[in-house]
């Protein structure tokens, strides 16, 4: 079985951008991210409507990482450290060697590449350095984007279930996508 510890908070880069740690510095983008529809209209949480819940999801992101539950980076172009994201791998499995990915961007930054840059460098860390197996996206079947950003990562779709999750009076469909380590060295 794996042991997650998250501290000293690991800080890695790509070739456009920095991924930190979270900070109550970031509180207003994270108001601009979770309080967004558009943003937030393939991930099944309340939308964040006061500094107080951005206040209270970012002490929620570093509880997770005190905890080494959650590992979250903030998503920063390489010379500006404001936040344009959020990337990390939540639902973490140390006793299967799985964890399950998770990434936003700022409008503003989408259509760049940026996502597909940051789930990249995540999967080379998550299969590396935290020694996962296998690493899980879970997807909206709407959500054309995000499929499309897994797969250009090599991960093969998994499963389909039906009315899987129920929120705000809508049962909701969801796809579940996953990229094996053996799979991952093998395209390198």
């Amino acid at each position: 079985m794996l042991h997650f510890q998250f501290s000293p908070f690991p800080i890695i880069f790509s070739e456009r951008l920095n991924f930190r740690k979270a900070s109550l510095d970031d509180v207003p983008e994270i108001m601009a991210l979770r309080g967004n529809p558009e943003v937030m209209r393939y991930i099944p949480r309340p939308l964040v409507t006061n500094e107080a819940e951005a206040f209270a999801h970012i002490q929620a992101l570093l509880e997770g990482l005190e905890n080494n539950t959650a590992l979250n980076w903030i998503i920063c172009l390489k010379d500006n450290p404001k936040a344009i994201g959020i990337a990390g791998f939540y639902r973490l499995k140390p006793e299967d060697y799985r964890a399950e990915i998770g990434y936003m961007l700022l409008p503003e930054f989408q259509g760049n590449g940026y996502i597909t840059e940051t789930v990249t460098r995540l999967i080379a860390f998550g299969l590396n350095e935290l020694q996962l197996n296998s690493i899980e996206a879970v997807i909206a079947p709407d959500n054309i984007a995000s499929q499309r950003v897994v797969l250009k990562n090599n991960f093969v779709q998994e499963a389909f279930f039906r009315e899987y999750e129920y929120y705000e009076g809508r049962f909701l469909d969801i796809q579940i996508y996953s990229l094996l380590k053996r799979n991952y060295i093998a395209t390198i």
